[in-house]
């Protein structure tokens, strides 16, 4: 029996380049979402606030006599009722 060629034609190389394409992007999306799920990127979300909020820094004034009660009190209200949930 003779046999002519190694028996792999067009569409065997069509299927082998696409099964690897396949395998490789599946292990490539697998790290990202390891990644993703580690927490090893940071969450998205709203703002982060860095520093003392409103009130805090109007209370750090009332406390060392910058403003007087009057003034402490009037802006805290100004404060909570323009400030989000307050």
């Amino acid at each position: 029996m003779m046999y002519y060629g190694t028996g792999m034609n067009g569409w065997g190389m069509a299927l082998m380049t696409l099964s690897g394409l396949l395998f490789w992007g599946l292990i490539i999306a697998g790290i990202v979402v390891v990644i993703r799920h580690t927490g090893a990127v940071a969450p998205r979300g709203g703002p982060v606030a860095h520093g003392p909020n409103p009130q805090q820094v109007l209370a750090d004034r009332f406390a060392r006599g910058d403003i007087d009660e009057e003034q402490y009190v009037r802006s805290l209200k100004i404060l909570n009722e323009t400030m989000p949930g307050g």
